[in-house]
């Protein structure tokens, strides 16, 4: 009786403890059921529809997020630079390449907490499509780092992991179902401070 209570008990406990565990990483997974990943980018398309995903719905439940719809526009995150490693607030990067074509779009950098990295009150947290400087081309470069960069450059400060948010607003890569052929910028790590 008590080995038959015992094995009950334990099955119970592993599947609690399995479901549970299994369902904080799906919820923490920047790349998860119904990501679409270019490059080191990684954007949820159907996450402000009615086509979304439990796991999409309860990551925008839990954190409070305001999704973009199918219509409005499109928002992509980078952890990582274009070598696969961890993007770091002590270091310098360039974001540089093509933008898809939007109406208006805008780039900031994140903390681990997905907020804003404030920088100081000299500068723009975050930057956007009318302000930036661009190529012949329309591709643009974007200098990210604590120390002043001519042309395009985003300020950080701080220490410890972040992330790039690049939001498109009324653009056609948001209704169509050919996100994964667009081209995105490259993030390339141009040098860190320890």
């Amino acid at each position: 009786m008590f080995k038959t209570v015992l094995t009950i008990f334990m099955i119970v406990c592993i599947a609690v403890l399995g479901g549970g565990a299994s369902v904080w990483y799906m919820l923490n997974a920047n790349e998860s059921v119904g990501a679409v990943t270019i490059g080191g980018w990684t954007a949820f398309p159907e996450i402000g529809t009615p086509d979304a995903d439990p796991y999409a719905k309860a990551r925008m439940a839990r954190e409070g997020v305001l999704a973009l719809g199918r219509a409005e526009g499109l928002t992509f995150v980078a952890q990582r630079d274009s070598t696969g490693e961890q993007l770091r607030r002590e270091c310098s990067y360039t974001v540089e390449g093509p933008v898809p074509p939007a109406r208006f779009w805008t780039i900031y950098a994140a903390d681990a907490d997905d907020a804003i990295i404030e920088s100081n009150k000299l500068r723009p947290s975050a930057l956007h499509s009318y302000q930036l400087l661009r190529r012949p081309d329309n591709s643009v470069t974007i200098t990210v780092g604590a120390n002043p960069s001519p042309g395009n450059w985003l300020a950080l400060s701080g220490a410890g992991k972040m992330s790039f948010v690049l939001t498109f607003y009324d653009t056609p890569i948001a209704s169509s179902t050919g996100v994964a052929d667009i081209e995105l910028p490259e993030i390339i790590n141009a040098g860190c401070n320890g």
